[in-house]
Parts: C-alpha cells; structure tokens; sequence
C-alpha cells in the first residue's frame, strides 16, 4: 500500500512532516480539581486529576514525596471495533504505567509528602496516536489542577513509511506495521522522558525520525502554553470584573 503519493501527500492530505489539527479545552470535568481535553485529528481524549489528597491506602504512603497513580482507559465506542475490552487487560495496564511514570517526571512530588494524585485518562475516539493524546490531556489537567510541575510535558509520535519520515501517525499509517517512534520531553529542558519504538531502524533514519517527533512535541508545547495563558486571562478577566 502506498502511504506517500508520487505528489508527496498522506492519505489524509497531508505533508510528511505535517501535524494533525490539535484541540483543547481546559475544565471540562466539574468535580474534578483539574482536567482537559485534548485532540488530535479524529483521536479525543479526556483527563482528570483528582488531589493532592490524603492516600486511600495507607501502606501505599510515602512519607517524603507524593504518591502518584494513573488510570487509563478506552470507551468501548473508541473504535470501530465494538467488542467489550475487559477493564484492566494488560495494554490498558501497560499504558497507565507508561503515562504515569512519564509524569512523575514533571510534578514536584517532594512538595506534597503523605498525599497522592489520582490521573485518569479516557480515549473518547481513536485514530492513532493516542498514547501521545493521553499524556498531553494530562499535563494540561495537572496545570489545571495547579499541581506545581517543573515544566510541561508534551508528546507525539512519528514513523517511517514508504522509506519517508512521517510525522503524527494516524491509525491507518499505525497498523500498517513499520516503524514507530513515540516521544515525550520537557519542554523547557528538551530532556527525553518517554521513548517507545516498535520495530527497528538504522541509527541514522532512527535519529531522524526521532527528531521529527521531537519538533511535533514542541509544537504541541506552545500550543498548550497559548491554552494556558488563555485559560489565566479569562480567570483574571472574571476576578477583576
């Protein structure tokens, strides 16, 4: 199957090194203390954050820095695939631990000793990309939650197809099996958090790639700052009125 055309178009239109539309919104859950949003092309996720509050399970305490624990989840409506997926099955597990430990890298836990924060991540609709939808849902929820964070996380993927770097897979372009590299840095630092590959590469296409999916992280960073500053002058806005 051709995923690049001899005019150097995607599928869906676009350039090789062409992002998706991405979308967010901030407070979208009401009893939650922090959540968002976020979209990428036709993959919609959701994220609240819940604490820093007391832990449930007091074995699980940790006496000098927050306990931080994720949830991730798809809505049996996500895919055009309608079997029921049984909750906790081992890719769900896989991903929460995934998204987790990747924001563990962000939030200072050491401010909040004895308390714990509860990430849950829903996937609305999925076409590709959704690990990177969900870690970007994320990190908008925790600013939203004024969670205090060393900086900002953001994510995105890319693969190599049709001997062509591409950026920001869709599901079609994921399935077809070459292979893909998802990222996520902090963005002020450019330090890598999350690095998944499936499949392999040479190291010089692997360099590539893994730069282009670095660019699209960056994108996603200032368009989550320009949410942010939105989101502070309308609070500002209806302080001052």
């Amino acid at each position: 199957m051709e995923f690049v055309s001899p005019e150097g178009l995607r599928l869906d239109g676009r350039r090789p090194m062409e992002m998706r539309q991405i979308r967010a919104q901030i407070g979208v859950v009401a009893k939650a203390d922090g959540s968002a949003s976020f979209e990428m092309g036709n993959t919609k996720v959701i994220a609240a954050v819940y604490g820093p509050r007391e832990v449930q399970n007091r074995s699980q305490q940790i006496s000098d820095q927050a306990l931080v624990r994720c949830e991730y989840s798809m809505a049996n409506f996500s895919t055009g695939d309608r079997m029921r997926k049984p909750k906790g099955d081992r890719r769900s597990m896989e991903i929460s631990l995934v998204i987790c430990q990747t924001m563990e890298a962000c939030i200072l836990t050491h401010l909040m000793p004895r308390s714990q924060i509860d990430i849950f991540v829903q996937v609305l609709q999925a076409d590709g990309g959704t690990r990177s939808a969900c870690i970007n849902a994320a990190t908008l929820a925790l600013a939203d939650a004024g969670i205090p964070m060393c900086d900002l996380i953001t994510s995105c993927s890319a693969g190599y197809l049709n001997s062509t770097p591409l950026l920001d897979l869709n599901y079609v372009e994921d399935s077809a099996g070459g292979p893909d590299v998802t990222v996520g840095i902090l963005s002020k630092s450019d330090k890598v958090t999350l690095l998944q590959m499936d499949a392999k590469l040479p190291m010089d296409i692997f360099e590539n790639v893994m730069q282009l999916a670095i660019e699209g992280c960056k994108a996603v960073a200032n368009y989550i700052r320009e949410i942010l500053l939105e989101n502070t002058k309308q609070l500002e806005y209806r302080r001052g009125r």
